[in-house]
């Protein structure tokens, strides 16, 4: 009956390639209250869960082929458990959680997603038809809290930024606020070694130097020698792609100058090449 009417092909294959996913979490099988910790991020990981984040504003296309990823799971989820004999219960497959910094109304509509009416889940978070078992977070809607701070560092312009100042603000002693400002140092050391920056990395640079500056400056006021290790590594690393053992020489010399000699080094490393570093801080160095 469709041949007259175009091309019919029976028994057709499909391709499929390799696909990753970003990030893939199990929680533990007991209860942790250090998930209440992370807020919204803890109440979305409470159960097994693939996470996809998302620099840009997340397109059609995009969410398509996320949930490719999970459909692509729940197949090899559910072929082990046949092989294993040991069914698999809806309960049991895991969510997907797209985060992205801005979700249009009608990719929202598109996709079905809505808000959830049971008062569980803050404004910005849109869920698919139940089946789908698929929400979309759109970080910029989410309420100005330290619930959801955790994912507006994940934003973009005025999102981040504001979510940047507010981590700045918590108090030192804070359990999360150190070890993030690491992160969000690295991130900034690593995109301002890349080569023709553009105008995102750019912005990006400009909204993680806060983090950035407070973290350098905390970690050598402390005198942590091995984190101030570190900061010299990362920045080794952001400027010349990996430290080798050749470069990782040049670590110990850095590490025995004054404090104000070694940060004036180490912020005018995109002036020297890699050779002069050697030269001047090398073990073969002349005296």
């Amino acid at each position: 009956m469709l041949i007259p009417h175009g091309q019919v092909e029976v028994s057709r294959e499909l391709t499929s390639e390799v696909r990753q996913v970003d990030i893939w979490f199990l929680p533990t099988a007991s209860k942790s209250t250090a998930a209440q910790e992370i807020g919204l991020l803890g109440q979305m990981a409470s159960t097994a869960c693939l996470l996809e984040p998302f620099r840009n504003a997340t397109g059609i296309m995009a969410v398509r082929n996320c949930l490719l990823k999970l459909f692509a799971l729940y197949s090899d989820l559910q072929r082990k458990a046949r092989r294993e004999q040991n069914p698999i219960s809806e309960t049991d497959l895991p969510c997907l959680w797209i985060l992205s910094p801005s979700c249009s109304a009608q990719l929202l509509n598109g996709f079905g997603a809505k808000l959830n009416d049971s008062g569980d889940w803050v404004a910005g978070v849109y869920f698919l038809p139940e089946f789908f078992k698929t929400a979309l977070v759109a970080i910029n809607q989410l309420p100005l809290t330290e619930e959801t701070l955790w994912l507006r560092i994940l934003g973009r312009d005025k999102t981040q930024s504001q979510a940047i100042n507010e981590l700045l603000a918590l108090p030192v002693g804070h359990p999360l606020r150190g070890n993030i400002l690491e992160i969000l140092a690295n991130w900034r050391i690593k995109i301002e070694g890349s080569e023709d920056l553009t105008e995102d990395q750019r912005e990006l640079i400009m909204n993680l130097s806060p983090a950035y500056l407070r973290w350098r400056e905390e970690t050598l006021e402390q005198g942590n020698l091995e984190g101030q290790r570190l900061m010299v590594e990362n920045l080794l690393a952001g400027r010349f792609g990996t430290v080798d053992l050749e470069l990782s020489r040049t670590i110990e010399p850095l590490m025995q100058l004054p404090i104000t000699d070694r940060t004036q080094v180490l912020l005018n490393l995109s002036n020297l090449s890699r050779q002069e570093l050697l030269d001047r801080f090398g073990d073969n160095r002349s005296d």
